[in-house]
């Protein structure tokens, strides 16, 4: 079989290569594109002859995966799955697998890098200090005793809660179904209402779906304290982004930390968040350790061996 790598993974050709060796060594070939492109064309050429597809976080789009007549197996190479046209890949009995779990250490550390930066603002105060200033007149705040409201306890919700305990918070959580280890460690579940209200910081980790596009909408926002903190790690539309920036603007709540936008970076100058001094912003970093990245090499490699050999793993379609 063809297995065709359509992006850069993160990591070299080389180590691909060789964590692809139980396909390869089965006889089965290997292409691998280290060069991105959004190039329809180009990607409708590379795809053409590709029996199973590995690809990163770039849209897969009908078109492409039309052009593809031989697929039968998509490998994302990502938590996230909805840049996968998955209308086109039903009605061609396409499997699609994701990589779940490679990265939930990753965007956790993330999270909690962007709530510290909040509230102890160490992005401000490094320029201050760099100009030569002192910590006058910026406040300084303990994560420590904080009431830290998550909203997702899949697993990487789940790890940030864990954190959140290990830091001193009080964690109060929103998700559709409870966890029972969280509950045996004290985490009270809560309505997502409940939840902006009470929490000094809310960090969303939830998949993007229909369900969930535009969750954190302008009347949510306005349920959170004054003081309070968001982040999101998680998919930028979960969040209503013209809102949260009118939110900060307006000093409905006092900063966010956010990762992940409506579109991927770069951003256009004249979108909202940019203009926010309160906030902290990242270009879609979460995921992006290099540990992470081999992590999701296995994964991916993992998923494409275990479909050929009948034994389909992380199937989400």
């Amino acid at each position: 079989m063809k297995i065709t790598v359509l992006e850069p993974l993160g990591i070299s050709e080389v180590e691909l290569r060789e964590i692809a060796k139980a396909i390869t060594d089965k006889g089965h070939e290997l292409t691998i594109y280290n060069e991105k492109t959004s190039d329809i064309e180009v990607l409708k050429e590379r795809v053409k002859d590709a029996d199973a597809l590995i690809i990163a976080n770039s849209p897969l789009k009908r078109e492409v995966i039309e052009a593809a007549k031989n697929l039968k197996m998509i490998s994302v190479a990502f938590t996230g799955f909805d840049h996968v046209d998955l209308d086109i890949c039903k009605e061609k009995g396409i499997s699609v697998s994701n990589a779940a779990g490679y990265s939930t250490h990753s965007v956790a550390e993330l999270a909690y890098g962007l709530m510290i930066s909040l509230l102890r603002k160490i992005v401000p105060l490094d320029k201050v200090t760099r100009d030569g200033g002192t910590m006058a007149g910026y406040r300084q705040n303990d994560l420590y005793g904080k009431t830290l409201g998550v909203i997702g306890t899949g697993a990487i919700g789940k790890k940030v809660a864990n954190l959140g305990l290990a830091f001193g918070c009080d964690v109060v959580v929103y998700n559709r179904s409870k966890d029972e280890e969280l509950v045996n460690q004290g985490v009270k579940y809560m309505d997502l209402d409940d939840v902006l209200r009470n929490s000094d910081i809310v960090t969303v980790h939830l998949p993007l779906t229909n369900e969930t596009r535009g969750l954190i909408s302008e009347d949510k926002l306005k349920l959170m304290k004054k003081d309070s903190l968001l982040i999101n790690t998680a998919r930028g539309p979960i969040i209503d982004n013209e809102a949260l920036a009118k939110a900060l603007n307006e000093g409905w709540i006092a900063g966010a930390g956010i990762d992940v936008f409506d579109m991927e970076p770069p951003m256009p100058s004249e979108y909202a968040l940019l203009k926010e001094n309160n906030a902290v912003l990242t270009p879609h970093i979460g995921f992006a350790t290099e540990e992470a990245m081999v992590r999701r090499a296995h994964i991916a490699f993992g998923n494409v061996d275990g479909w050929m050999e009948k034994k389909p793993q992380n199937v989400v379609l």
